[in-house]
């Protein structure tokens, strides 16, 4: 690929999200929760949201001008923001994609309330460009940025991580119990490559090919039944994105960057003044915010990033 034709490339971006506070999801996902999960706190946290769907788009649409269409893909719901009436050409390539639309013929694996099973048909999003970055629903892009913040001239993506040894390998674990963790479902992608080891992510936005995939599942479409089948995560998942990184690093389709130029937050139990510098003198070098579990921070913290939030990306 030339520097003109990378020039003309188009990327899109594909963000899941889920409202877990609508009660006709709360009736849909109830019949399929066991005890244990329907109590665990950590559970129901991941579906709970404030919003922040709305400064993700905000976000990309301000610091990612070149994005071509941003996708969310939801299971029959639309953002609060989307359902005003006179939205304008403000979110004209913003565009809401159902489960269904990328489960179609795979249907029997519906209803789904589970991220990596819903990831692992995210190339199967139609008109979905071959460049294309993927976010969660709490990821933030706090800097102007351009394509080659996320792919090289020649198309490729860049991998932003870093080398760590698996789990099991670690000679000062006491107990190598396998769990459904985030880094476990990480791991299961590099093993089912051949890796000895892993190229871990962290929680910025993720450069992908849709073709990388795609190829790997046409080819191994035991795996990709496999991935698809749980509603709920399972520890016999791995994680898409890793799969497509660890795919990228065999063929040598990839660059590597150590510095995730990332502000990532994940507990909130720290004072308001440390929240305040962070985001008002530390984010002005980074390129990306992540705000893990902010349902569960202090009212006065959240007030304070909600509001940051909405002064930085519109």
């Amino acid at each position: 690929m030339t520097k003109e034709e990378f020039n003309i490339v188009k990327i899109d971006a594909v963000i899941l999200w889920v409202d877990g506070n609508d009660e006709a999801y709360k009736s849909k996902i109830s019949p399929y929760l066991k005890e244990d999960q329907n109590s665990t706190k950590s559970f129901n946290n991941r579906y709970i949201q404030v919003d922040e769907i709305e400064y993700t788009v905000h976000s990309i649409l301000k610091y990612a001008s070149f994005i071509n269409t941003v996708f969310i893909v939801t299971d029959n719901q639309t953002p609060e923001f989307l359902k005003h009436e006179n939205l304008g050409d403000k979110y004209a390539n913003v565009k809401i994609v159902n489960h269904t639309s990328i489960f179609k013929g795979l249907e029997t694996n519906l209803p789904t309330f589970n991220s990596r099973t819903i990831e692992s048909c995210i190339h199967r999003i139609p008109e979905l460009s071959e460049h294309f970055i993927y976010l969660n629903d709490d990821f933030f892009i706090i800097n102007p940025t351009t394509k080659a913040d996320f792919f090289t001239e020649n198309g490729f993506p860049i991998l932003r991580g870093f080398w760590q040894q698996f789990e099991a390998d670690k000679f000062y674990k006491k107990e190598k119990t396998e769990k459904a963790s985030h880094k476990a479902a990480q791991e299961k992608a590099a093993k089912i490559l051949g890796f000895k080891k892993l190229f871990r992510f962290k929680h910025t936005p993720h450069p992908m090919r849709k073709s990388t995939l795609e190829a790997f599942f046409n080819e191994n479409p035991e795996v990709f039944l496999e991935n698809i089948k749980y509603k709920f995560r399972n520890r016999s998942q791995f994680l898409p994105v890793a799969l497509a990184n660890h795919l990228e690093i065999k063929y040598k389709t990839c660059k590597i960057q150590k510095d995730l130029q990332l502000l990532y937050f994940r507990s909130y139990k720290k004072p308001l003044y440390w929240y305040k510098f962070k985001l008002n003198i530390n984010s002005k070098n980074k390129l990306f915010l992540g705000l893990q579990s902010l349902n569960k921070s202090p009212k006065n913290i959240l007030n304070f990033i909600v509001s940051w939030l909405k002064q930085r990306t519109l």
